[in-house]
């Protein structure tokens, strides 16, 4: 197994292998970042300019948490499924498509109920397909790839911003209900989603021996501090930056104080901006991650800290000054850190992987380290609005969770070895 390691290791993907990937990344992101921004607060906003509308705030939060907290669950145990999967198949494969559909069938029921707690349940079904098709796509990365882990990185993450806009692109300039809108995403991750899933390349894999827990000799990421230093940084970097994105729609209803019938097209701007700045930061960053060093994972680790500052940053503008503008500034400041951040993170979380045998369960707790902060964020800014019945005290919270979560990587040694790569080759 040893030999053949070496020779998959030393392989690079071509361009159809990037393409399908950041495709069947940009689908997963439409779908659950769409109704995040967009469809669930307009589903959820009491429509009142009076005390009320805090009330819209909390149920956006709440139910946002509730569908991230059972996708959490399922990441890591569908990873682990995924790693004992033998089918001809392949291991990842099977995972990715199911979760795809799965995920179309909760978008479907999100657009056809109404109150909270029936979004709220059916936003769940949502979550729990995105986190399956999401850690079974997560590995491949270190599946397949040694030398283009930070360029794979950056596809994944910088499709999260392109994502946002196509989606939120689509539903405003053509004016689409929600409840179409929900159909027009449930057809892009069946489609697109699962397509994608099918196309990738992953090994057959019925032939692989089914190893016991523990049977490999090697230890297991998640007990390793290392790795969970890193798992606690992200969440908190990622809390961060969704106390200043989950409810940026209030913020300008009811901070800035941009007319409602205005506030959609604003939050379109602002998004595009946003998305600017973490394309070019994580392919940017991602690349020189992968450059060589004579210590590339104190260089991953660098970037990985130095990202998260930058996002502190944009915090730091919008208390200096909560107007459209200064928004528009601190979106591009916060693209930029965090596009960098999920990039070089990612790949830094590859190489610090213990066992090929466990990659899609490691790998699925690295993801659920974003997404739980990316589904606490709602639910604790909620709260943090709620307190001072404003948003200063929200972007004040987000600027230091940043920097907390910067301190934080630095806490990881950066002498691990880098992940081996398990011996199947796809095809």
């Amino acid at each position: 197994m040893t030999g053949r390691q070496g020779d998959v290791a030393a392989k690079r993907v071509g361009p159809l292998w990037m393409t399908l990937f950041t495709l069947a990344w940009l689908a997963i992101w439409t779908v659950q970042l769409t109704p995040v921004q967009l469809l669930l607060p307009l589903q959820l906003d009491t429509n009142s300019q009076g005390e009320d509308w805090i009330a819209g705030v909390v149920w956006a939060g709440v139910v946002l948490s509730a569908g991230g907290l059972v996708g959490i669950i399922a990441a890591p145990l569908s990873g682990r499924f995924s790693d004992r999967t033998r089918s001809r198949w392949g291991r990842r494969r099977p995972w990715a498509i199911g979760g795809s559909l799965f995920s179309a069938i909760g978008l479907v029921l999100t657009g056809q109920v109404t109150g909270p707690l029936a979004v709220g349940a059916s936003w769940v079904v949502v979550s729990v397909g995105v986190s399956v098709a999401s850690a079974a796509l997560t590995a491949m990365i270190a599946d397949q790839l040694s030398e283009q882990r930070g360029a794979a990185s950056a596809a994944a993450s910088s499709a999260q911003a392109v994502g946002i806009v196509v989606g939120v692109g689509a539903v405003v300039l053509l004016a689409l209900s929600v409840a179409a809108s929900y159909l027009l995403l449930a057809g892009i991750i069946a489609v697109v989603g699962a397509g994608t899933a099918i196309l990738l390349p992953d090994a057959p894999s019925n032939d692989m021996p089914v190893f016991a827990a523990g049977s490999s000799g090697r230890p297991a990421s998640w007990r390793d501090r290392d790795f969970l230093w890193l798992l606690i940084s992200r969440l908190t970097v990622n809390v961060g930056n969704a106390f200043g994105t989950s409810l940026l729609l209030f913020f300008l209803l009811y901070g800035v104080r941009v007319a409602s019938g205005e506030a959609q097209d604003d939050l379109l701007i602002l998004i595009v901006v946003y998305t600017v700045f973490v394309v070019i930061a994580s392919i940017v960053a991602g690349i020189l991650s992968d450059r060589p060093s004579a210590h590339p994972l104190r260089r991953r680790r660098m970037l990985t800290a130095v990202s998260a500052v930058v996002q502190a940053v944009s915090g730091i503008v919008i208390l200096i000054s909560p107007s459209l503008v200064m928004t528009g500034i601190a979106a591009a400041i916060m693209g930029a850190g965090y596009g960098a951040y999920m990039a070089v993170s990612l790949a830094f979380a590859t190489d610090l992987l213990k066992d090929p045998d466990d990659h899609a369960r490691d790998l699925g707790l690295v993801n659920v380290s974003a997404q739980l902060g990316q589904l606490l964020g709602p639910l604790l800014g909620a709260g943090l609005v709620a307190l001072v019945g404003g948003f200063w005290l929200l972007f004040a919270a987000a600027a230091v969770l940043s920097l907390v979560g910067a301190a934080m990587t630095y806490a990881v040694r950066a002498t691990t070895p880098a992940s081996p790569v398990p011996a199947p080759v796809p095809r």
